[in-house]
């Protein structure tokens, strides 16, 4: 896997990164110490390369970091956590 390097913008309430086909993006709604994902998008010249993947783990890494729980609105987001069960405690209960 290529190195992906992501970043959080707060501003937009995303983590992005910048990958060829312009900007792969996970979109978060806060609400109080909830961080609700509900969007994970990568251009599709970036698919299958690990991008969206990377985008979810920062965003969870900052989820834990900051004491939030998450709800994966976002299907790919549930799918993730499914597959790595050390995020499931961050669920929201």
């Amino acid at each position: 896997m290529e190195s992906i390097e992501v970043l959080h913008n707060p501003a937009a309430s995303r983590f992005e990164a910048r990958v060829d086909g312009g900007l792969a993006e996970c979109v978060y709604r806060m609400s109080g110490a909830v961080m609700n994902i509900v969007h994970t998008e990568v251009p599709p010249q970036s698919e299958g390369r690990g991008v969206a993947a990377e985008l979810v783990r920062v965003a969870l890494e900052h989820a834990r970091a900051q004491a939030q729980r998450v709800r994966p609105s976002c299907s790919y987001v549930r799918a993730y956590m499914r597959r790595h069960p050390e995020t499931l405690d961050l669920l929201e209960a």
